[in-house]
């Protein structure tokens, strides 16, 4: 997307090379590229039609022409579908020779490139992994530099995830305008990052920062009215001419225009070198959706480079075309001492006084869930899928099959990390077109976790009960349901069923009655919910027997260990008579909390940590920014900025409160309703307070969701949490759910309140010198500590406003969804560490499965169940998965593959697994959590099978760490960049450091495979 405010051309009469009497030339790298959004407006199928499959086609007719020309491409997803559909063996084979040329380069090589505040850590490296993946097989090359020119704002944990993926340079572009004026007139647009506090320069790596005109090409030119350097135009939708001619084509170069385009070109070319420190200039040749006739655009580049380069001399300047690496290696070799940028990231986003771009981080709120909640389904998915392919390589859940079906949901979780995806910047048709995506992949990965659990038992096919109970069919007497746990830890949580019959009992698969309670469902008034306590080892799968019945229990040996929870009314409060609170106090307690609600209000009034003793004084309710939508009275808030008319109001006049006592879990459920006669409430709260059952991090979390919507035009809703924790407005939120990053308050000339709004996309909490208050959630939201003590998360936005851009493109966001996020809440001491794994826990749910009754299984002596998988608390299994890459771990093997004449059939590799353990710590971050850990992988792994082989990986699984050299750069301090692999593989030890995510590629033993019941029951 390119920028809103396109920065004007200025002439610049001056350079200073920072040499004095230095009269070298200029060395300019022309970059020709083009920036082609896998979303946005249009749909991809609608880019593909009008430009995107254009660009790949004329790029690889017009490389073949001229050895001097130069293309780089990014997003994989458009070049993909190209090779797929379009090219033709001609087109490949040019192809082939340009990548092996480094004529044609591609960068990043992930699916897309990806968004960096609202994306989570699991997405970011499945979606590189796709890409990188795909070029390393079929090219043999693997992307060594970043291009991210168009993300809003730039995370610390980016960089250090292409540190990790063999990156030698990255480079930004949209940081806050009035830090990139001063880092340009300081000369300090390139530094050194070193993204994590803990793996510090290990995983460094050099950072280019885009000046003011970004990756564009200055669209002005003085002697002109017509877009710049663009010959071929402005691409068309729906289709493209007929005739080859498009909008705004350039004046062409010829004898009379090139003096004035070379004058024009060079004068950029001199500003531009003022803001960075060597003789080397990166000039983009490009924009959004450019070079689709690329025919015309190199046929006028090239006189004008040969004019510029025949009077280089005079004009002080030489023009090449280039790669990015060409552009990175002229840079490295200069030797000079970069500054080095600690931990800080670029977030928030500003481009203007009053233009915050902090309203995206919780635009479409739906999408955002559906889109965790399919990359949570694509984890479980994956790791059964692995343990299934390891008990059952010959099993009757055929292989190619699974594969495609997880791949379908690999592609949608890839596809709307895009950075006008999950955002929510995209056009209504874009956004159904990523839930489409979506939710028909995630139907395919359903069918295939039916498949994983219920095949192996018979070969007559599963029966999916997806549609139980079924309209208009009274719901069985009894149900079975398998719950998987996706995690590597042993867990005791609860599950929620929803059921039609308002008393059941549980049993597991001997027979064992289940604690389990059962209360009247807060979605509908004619289901239940029926919440089973369930004990789970990690990567395991338990089967449950639940028994309705119409009749209330009467006796054990028919309800089991259910309890039958009611609850209890509160009338409704209205806020213009809360002149007296807090008289009327309401306990609810757990083995972890006392909760105090003020029936005055109906609102939360303070919860007590019963371990440390403390009481937080602390409210929830919900509270909306009324926005503007005129353009003529001042800034306005739209799908990207958050521009408020004021301080935020309250939502509500009114609320209701209903609790529900209860054995296993409690639950409050609050009702807020916009004015005080309204029949329908407008928001909700359902807080559940679970008992321990035997495990204290279960019962610390007090388990939130909430229901927003449809909202009112020019509205955006806020929960705040209000406590007497004094903070300081000092808040913590995490950089895609890698790190915490502190939050102080900042005090602007203009727009402050929007400025300090941040992306939480895992986890956020403020703190004193004695507690500490955490929030971690199933999706992205902005969060915000406007005063003290406050916790203020954006969960929904709905908004219209006349500017004609976001007319033009539908990108007003007048979304009348009801979105329904969950929060987790803890309340601890300020030395509490419990948000890493709750954040991981709350993404990765067990899976809940109905099944039609299933054959009853002959265990083998010794107990049916499987051994467990287990990592120790501070680890967490990232990754565990059959990627299908068929590529040889030697890359000179591969490479001789690629390059051979023989047109081989790729086929797919079953039987190498990827494996990525993360440490969950900072170091100094807890006594003993923060530790590194050593542990045995084969050990780790025999409850899957018997490991045979380890091979450490780059993060994307294409590098040998072994052979793995990255460019060091110089730096003031310099600090080696250790890189630590995997010596010990050989027996299988390997240590963990804090915050270091290790990947390998695991190898089981063939004599593993065979049918096996043990294996997965």
């Amino acid at each position: 997307m390119r920028f809103l405010d396109l920065a004007v051309f200025v002439f610049c009469c001056g350079y200073s090379s920072g040499v004095a009497g230095d009269s070298t030339p200029l060395q300019t790298f022309v970059i020709p590229h083009s920036h082609m959004d896998v979303g946005w407006v249009y749909t991809v199928q609608e880019s593909m039609h009008a430009y995107a499959a254009n660009v790949y086609s004329s790029v690889t007719e017009e490389l073949s022409k001229a050895g001097d020309r130069r293309f780089i491409a990014v997003e994989q997803e458009f070049f993909r579908l190209w090779w797929d559909t379009v090219a033709t063996a001609s087109q490949k084979k040019q192809v082939q020779q340009l990548v092996k040329e480094g004529r044609l380069e591609f960068i990043i090589g992930g699916q897309v490139m990806h968004d960096e505040a609202v994306t989570d850590l699991d997405d970011q490296i499945l979606q590189m992994t796709e890409g990188h993946g795909f070029l390393y097989e079929t090219f043999g090359v693997r992307p060594r530099f970043s291009w991210h020119v168009d993300p809003f704002g730039a995370s610390a944990a980016t960089p250090v995830l292409f540190a990790l993926a063999g990156f030698n340079a990255h480079l930004i572009s949209r940081i806050d305008y009035d830090l990139k004026d001063a880092m340009q007139r300081d000369k300090k647009l390139q530094f050194v990052w070193r993204g994590s506090p803990s793996l510090k320069a290990r995983q460094e790596i050099f950072t280019h920062t885009m000046d003011q005109f970004s990756y564009c090409t200055p669209s002005y030119l003085p002697f002109s009215n017509r877009s710049g350097f663009y010959w071929n135009g402005v691409a068309l939708f729906p289709d493209p001419p007929k005739d080859g001619v498009y909008p705004n084509m350039s004046l062409p170069v010829t004898k009379e225009t090139v003096h004035a385009y070379a004058q024009t070109m060079v004068d950029n070319i001199k500003q531009r070198a003022a803001w960075f420190r060597t003789k080397h200039v990166l000039w983009p040749w490009g924009c959004d959706k450019q070079f689709y006739n690329s025919s015309v655009q190199f046929n006028n580049m090239d006189p004008l480079m040969k004019y510029i380069n025949q009077n280089s001399k005079e004009l002080g300047v030489t023009v090449q075309y280039a790669t990015l690496s060409e552009y990175f290696q002229a840079v490295h070799q200069s030797n000079l001492t970069w500054d080095v940028r600690g931990s800080e990231d670029f977030l928030p986003y500003s481009t203007e006084p009053y233009q915050a771009w902090t309203g995206f981080y919780a635009s479409r709120n739906v999408l955002k869930g559906a889109a965790r909640r399919a990359s949570s389904r694509l984890h479980a998915a994956e790791t059964l899928f692995t343990r299934y392919r390891i008990c059952f390589p010959d099993g009757p859940v055929a292989k190619d099959w699974a594969l495609e079906k997880l791949r379908a949901l690999r592609w949608a979780v890839s596809e709307v990390q895009h950075h006008d995806g999950i955002t929510g910047t995209e056009s209504p048709k874009v956004a159904d077109m990523y839930m489409q995506h979506l939710m028909q992949a995630m139907m395919g990965v359903e069918e295939l976790l039916a498949a994983l659990f219920l095949l192996p038992h018979g070969r007559n096919g599963p029966v999916l009960s997806n549609q139980y109970p079924r309209k208009g069919v009274t719901q069985a007497l009894e149900q079975h349901i398998i719950v998987y746990n996706p995690l590597a830890w042993n867990i005791t949580t609860m599950v929620n069923v929803t059921a039609t019959f308002p008393n059941a009992a549980v049993y597991d698969d001997d027979g064992r009655p289940v604690p389990a309670q059962i209360q009247r469902s807060a979605q509908s008034n004619v289901t239940y919910d029926l919440f089973i306590v369930v004990e789970l080892g990690g990567l395991q799968h338990r089967k449950y027997l639940i028994k309705y019945s119409e009749k209330p229990c009467s006796g054990r040996s028919r309800c089991g260990r259910t309890y039958a929870a009611k609850g209890v009314w509160f009338e409704r409060r209205n806020i213009r008579a809360w002149r007296k609170t807090g008289r009327r106090l309401l306990p609810v307690l757990s083995e972890c909390y006392k909760l105090m609600f003020d029936q005055d209000t109906n609102l939360l009034h303070s919860i007590t940590n019963l371990q440390d003793k403390r009481t937080v004084m602390m409210t929830q309710d919900f509270w909306q920014y009324n926005a503007n939508g005129d353009v003529g009275a001042g800034p306005i808030s739209d799908n990207y900025i958050f521009s408020a008319r004021g301080s935020a109001v309250r939502a509500y006049k009114a609320v209701e409160m209903e609790i529900i006592p209860g054995k296993i879990v409690s639950e409050i459920r609050q009702y807020f309703y916009r004015e005080e006669a309204d029949k329908d409430y407008a928001y909700s709260i359902i807080t559940r307070v679970p008992e321990c059952f035997g495990t204290k991090p279960r019962c610390l979390r007090l388990e939130q969701s909430y229901s927003l919507g449809p909202l009112c035009v020019n509205t955006e809703v806020v929960l705040r949490t209000s406590s007497s924790l004094k903070n300081n407005q000092t808040l913590y939120t995490d950089d895609n759910g890698y790190q915490m990053m502190k939050r102080p308050y900042r005090t602007f000339t203009y727009n402050t309140l929007a400025r300090n709004y941040f992306p939480m996309v895992r986890a956020a909490y403020i703190e004193d010198d004695v507690s500490r208050l955490v929030l971690v959630s199933d999706r992205a939201h902005g969060v915000s500590s406007q005063s003290n003590g406050q916790l203020e998360v954006m969960l929904h936005r709905r908004l219209w406003n006349n500017l004609s851009w976001n007319l033009g493109y539908n990108l007003t966001l007048n979304d009348s969804s009801v979105a329904r996020p969950t929060l987790w809440m803890m309340l601890g001491p300020v030395t509490s560490t419990l948000h890493q794994r709750e954040a991981v826990e709350l993404q990765h749910r067990p899976v809940v499965m109905p099944i039609d009754q299933p054959q009853k299984l002959r265990r083998k002596t010794g107990g049916g169940q499987s051994s467990s998988v287990v990592l120790p608390p501070n680890l967490h299994l990232l990754s565990l998965t059959i990627p299908g890459w068929n590529y040889s771990a030697n890359h000179r093997v591969h490479l001789s593959r690629v390059h051979s004449d023989k047109v081989e059939e790729s086929q797919t590799n079953y039987d190498r697994v990827l494996l990525r353990i993360m440490h969950l710590y900072e170091e100094g971050e807890d006594p003993e959590l923060s530790k590194p850990v050593t542990i045995n992988l084969k050990d780790v792994l025999q409850g899957i099978g018997d490991v045979k082989a380890l091979e450490e990986r780059s993060l994307t699984g294409t590098w040998d760490v072994s052979s793995l050299q990255r460019w060091t750069w110089r730096t003031a301090d310099n600090l080696e960049s250790e890189n630590k692999t995997c010596w010990e593989c050989a027996d299988f030890t390997v240590t963990i450091s804090p915050k270091e995510i290790r990947t390998f590629f695991v190898h089981f033993s063939s004599s593993n495979f065979k049918i096996d019941l043990s294996c997965l029951l």
